[in-house]
């Protein structure tokens, strides 16, 4: 039986050209190409109009999704171009590497993954005198133009020269693994010449593998049969999947990647002359190139393409290259297109060299229901995937609108982060969101990893979020993933999460986690009715959980060190913002007489008893006289001065307004800080800067004018008399009565 070997580079215009050219000269009877026999039962859709890549095999673990593995195809891809030829021909097609049922399970008993010698394209290029893979590929392969058999045997008799001066030994787990996938090829070689003995094959394999694929060459079956015999298996499922011309540019499924994608489909469509208006090939690239530029808005001129095609081909001639290459193209367009610069070329370079493409499956292809159901609803609410970023900003208030926000944010429960969050700008209203959309082909993966929580989205949602909930203590997450369930419109997901949340508040005894669960309660409360829910039950749930905090929370600020003042401390603030969310009366007055508990006794730690006392007055539940003597007495010269850093640093919190406008309070800290003995005060430093620190420079400078109007740093002694020059003052007072449309006269009164 005659086999034709064709070593290729997976993702390379040249070696798809010649495939081409050499299935048309020795027409097979069977094609097998690399790739896991899983895809056999699928291969056929990669005949059907609607199949446009890129696209991609993915066979996954049915019993752990995580363990997949993607086959990457592109128009340019060697077996994507044979396997269409052979399909439009009738011809079969088989994949012969290791089945993936044995590699997953391998993996798991803990075998290494195959490895070749490092890099043998790196290996070639160097003996070559190349210090760039690509170049020398692209030099000596896909821009040669003699016959495909020439071609085709020196890329084996090359690499059988780099297998030969593989310095690993036999028993390297790395070269185990190879050897046994290329043992499996073979086992499925000798059965197709033993089914159909004068039937011609042709096998397209990765250019690593051909040495081993010869049959003239093959070693006797005792060595292969040890390899592939009694091996573990595991359940596995295939599917195609879209793949992005940006993913094709990584190492993934059988070790594939090219840096330029775009470039080499530029490539391909030349070589192939499958487009008739294709004329020269750096004229054709950088007449894109430029049509980018002016869509950034940078000039670039029909004459300056002109000049840098020419460039680009006496460079080619220079360097001695057999054709231009992108390195040319590059050079050439930033020396006449960008002027010198590389940063306009940089700005087009991930939409020409890596490209943009998302490729399509048909809807016959078999799919997770979860992932049918996610294209039905992308379809309804106009929601195309895409490869590169979109950003997209939704008004709340419109249904359409609302109904992509639930579908983006039950996605996000699930863990498939087809959107981000992102920066709604300087609106400050509720009905705005904006996203950051872009669909990436990992996407797949956790598709078919949440497809055990459901068939549909909402289902698959709800159910996720229970089981979150079920198997998380963390109060604070459990509230957050209230507010998720309510945005994400998962009524049974809200019940469940409330549920869980109800039964661990109960029993939970730790009043920072406690306080936690409120801000984002509470944050679901007051907005929740931007979407139409009801909160009824969520702020039951708040309003429980708040007061369990308020009653536990004074024995529980009791003797506390510095680093647990700090985390209530932060507690109490949270707790504190979310109850201003509310204004409820009855809460707000549990809370503020929870806070006078804390705010007077010595033994509460300063930070907190501090931060107590400035949200009494803020409230109006403190008198500023109250709170002179409190910080009097806590800052006097018998209390010990680290304590009443940490009271000064919990009452102003980042909040410059009170010592800026109260010049009583000011003098208090300034009489203080002036009483510390030296020796106290080099310890003292670094506490007061960090309280202060969180001031702005204004306010450290405004607070800075106020003391120096302090004499001797007594706030009793009036401060110095301005000369002011009222009659020159007067047509500035009127300009700014008119401003606030007050009725002024100049001499008369408002």
């Amino acid at each position: 039986m005659p086999v034709d070997v064709y070593g290729v580079r997976h993702h390379g215009p040249g070696s798809a050209r010649s495939v081409r050219e050499a299935l048309e000269a020795r027409p097979p009877d069977l094609l097998l190409v690399e790739g896991c026999p899983e895809l056999d039962g699928i291969v056929h859709l990669l005949g059907e109009p609607d199949m446009v890549p890129p696209v991609a095999g993915l066979v996954y673990a049915v019993d752990d999704p995580r363990r997949a593995t993607f086959y990457p195809l592109a128009h340019f891809s060697p077996e994507w171009v044979a396997v269409r030829w052979a399909l439009a021909r009738g011809v079969p097609v088989r994949f012969l590497d290791l089945p993936a049922t044995h590699a997953f399970a391998l993996e798991e008993a803990g075998a290494p993954p195959t490895r070749e010698a490092g890099d043998p394209l790196a290996t070639l290029a160097a003996a070559a005198g190349y210090d760039d893979a690509e170049r020398w590929w692209e030099d000596a392969v896909e821009q040669r133009h003699d016959s495909p058999a020439e071609r085709f045997d020196a890329i084996r008799e090359a690499m059988a020269s780099v297998r030969e001066a593989d310095p690993r030994p036999d028993d390297d787990p790395g070269v185990v693994g190879n050897l046994r996938r290329e043992a499996w090829m073979r086992k499925v070689l000798r059965a197709a010449v033993k089914e159909q003995p004068d039937a011609r094959t042709a096998v397209v394999c990765g250019a690593w593998h051909a040495p081993a694929l010869v049959p003239e060459e093959f070693p006797p079956l005792s060595h292969d049969r040890p390899l592939v015999t009694g091996l573990p298996r595991t359940k596995v499922a295939a599917a195609w999947t879209p793949w992005t011309s940006a993913r094709l540019s990584y190492a993934s499924g059988y070790g594939a990647g090219v840096t330029a994608p775009g470039w080499y489909q530029h490539l391909f469509d030349h070589l192939s002359g499958e487009r008739p208006d294709q004329r020269d090939l750096a004229t054709t690239w950088l007449v894109r190139v430029a049509r980018t530029l002016r869509e950034e808005r940078l000039d670039a001129s029909t004459a300056a393409v002109v000049e840098a095609a020419r460039l680009a081909e006496t460079l080619s001639i220079v360097r001695g290259r057999p054709s231009v290459g992108l390195t040319e193209l590059d050079d050439a367009a930033q020396s006449v297109l960008c002027e010198g610069s590389r940063l306009p070329l940089d700005l087009v370079h991930s939409r020409l060299v890596v490209g943009e493409e998302l490729g399509s499956v048909p809807d016959s292809a078999p799919v997770v229901p979860l992932a049918a159901d996610l294209a039905r609803q992308q379809r309804s609410l106009r929601l195309k995937p895409s490869a590169s970023v979109q950003e997209v900003d939704l008004d709340l208030r419109r249904p359409a609108q609302l109904d992509r926000s639930v579908l983006l944010h039950r996605l996000a429960i699930l863990g498939v982060p087809w959107g981000v969050p992102a920066d709604t700008g300087r609106t400050t209203g509720t009905f705005k969101e904006s996203w950051r959309l872009e669909w990436r082909p990992e996407l797949a993966v956790d598709l078919v990893e949440a497809g055990v929580w459901g068939t549909t989205v909402a289902a698959a949602a709800s159910a996720r979020a229970a089981d979150r909930a079920e198997g998380s203590a963390d109060l604070a997450e459990l509230a957050g993933l209230v507010g998720a369930c309510l945005t994400a419109d998962l009524p049974d997901g809200v019940t469940a999460v409330l549920a869980a949340l109800d039964a661990r508040a109960a029993v939970q005894h730790d009043v920072p986690a406690l306080l936690h669960t409120v801000e984002p309660l509470a944050r679901t409360c007051r907005y929740g009715d931007v979407r139409g829910v009801d909160t009824a039950r969520v702020r039951d749930v708040l309003v429980a959980t708040a007061v369990r905090a308020c009653v536990g929370l004074p024995m529980a600020c009791a003797g506390l060190d510095e680093e647990s003042a700090d985390v209530m401390g932060t507690a109490i603030d949270g707790a504190q913002r979310g109850l201003a969310l509310l204004e409820d009366a009855d809460l707000d007055a549990t809370w503020h007489l929870a806070l006078e508990r804390l705010s007077a006794p010595e033994h509460v730690a300063g930070t907190v008893a501090g931060r107590a006392t400035r949200i009494l007055l803020d409230a109006g539940r403190l008198a500023r006289d109250d709170v002179a003597r409190r910080m009097g007495r806590r800052l006097s010269v018998a209390a010990p001065a680290p304590q009443a850093a940490a009271w000064l640093e919990g009452f102003l919190a980042g909040d410059a307004v009170l010592l800026v406008h109260d010049p009583a309070l000011l003098g208090l800290v300034d009489r203080w800080l002036s009483d510390v003995e030296d020796a106290v005060f080099e310890d003292l430093l670094p506490l007061v800067r960090r309280t202060f620190a969180d001031f702005s420079k204004a306010e450290r400078r405004t607070i800075g004018e106020r003391v120096s109007r302090l004499h001797g740093g007594r706030a009793d002694d009036p401060a110095p008399s301005l000369d002011l020059d009222l009659e020159q003052a007067t047509p500035a007072v009127l300009a700014v009565g008119r401003l606030l449309g007050w009725e002024v006269a100049r001499g008369g009164a408002a």
